[in-house]
């Protein structure tokens, strides 16, 4: 493995570590603190997480970011959106299925949804 790429993946993990607080502490606060339903919670928190890991992917992690086209983009960003979608499902899953806790389950689902992540975004930034 080039020592680019090495050095890409330990920024994309930094990066993921930051997202995953944010998505946790935002699932916790709402279901925890608010009432919301745990599936609610885990579509804003997951969506809010997006938002900032996008900003550091392209400041920080893929140093070709700044040069995205349309097409990438569109991947880029699609990329998340199925992703929303696994981790809903990953938490349905696990929650109601398997009966972890949804703060267990949503460490399942990132470990999922994270590898996706990865190769998608990988795709959408080389093009």
């Amino acid at each position: 493995m080039k020592k680019e790429r090495f050095l890409e993946i330990v920024r994309f993990c930094i990066v993921g570590g930051l997202s995953l607080i944010v998505d946790c502490g935002i699932l916790y606060a709402l279901t925890d603190f608010f009432g919301v339903h745990y599936l609610y919670s885990a579509g804003i928190s997951f969506t809010a997480s997006v938002i900032f890991n996008y900003w550091l992917c392209v400041a920080y992690v893929f140093k070709d970011a700044k040069k995205q086209t349309t097409k990438q983009a569109t991947i880029f960003i699609g990329s998340s959106v199925v992703g929303l979608g696994l981790n809903q499902v990953c938490m349905y899953f696990f929650v109601e299925i398997i009966g972890l806790h949804y703060m267990l389950a949503k460490l399942g689902a990132t470990v999922i949804v994270t590898i996706w992540n990865y190769v998608m975004k990988r795709k959408a930034i080389n093009g």
